[in-house]
């Protein structure tokens, strides 16, 4: 297996198995963000569709509730709780 389609496989199942974030996952593995976000959007597709899909959902749901964690970081931020 090339070096693509294997880091491919490895952030795709990552991001399933944990319900994480491109961010979660790119900082996991050592990569950019963009990185993470072209290999799961658009290299995935043709290698594994099944997969695919599974990402698909989990990227849409982190998006929607990225407003939610937003507003906590800003409410940790000014309570002095920021990690």
């Amino acid at each position: 297996m090339n070096m693509i389609k294997e880091r491919v496989l490895t952030l795709s199942s990552y991001i399933v198995e944990n319900n994480a974030t491109v961010r979660d996952a790119a900082k996991k593995y050592g990569v950019s963000k963009s990185t993470v976000h072209k290999d799961v959007t658009e290299r995935l597709k043709s290698y594994h569709t099944d997969l695919y899909e599974q990402v698909r959902t989990v990227l849409e749901k982190n998006k929607a509730e990225r407003h939610l964690r937003g507003g906590m970081a800003t409410q940790q931020k000014y309570k002095g709780v920021r990690k």
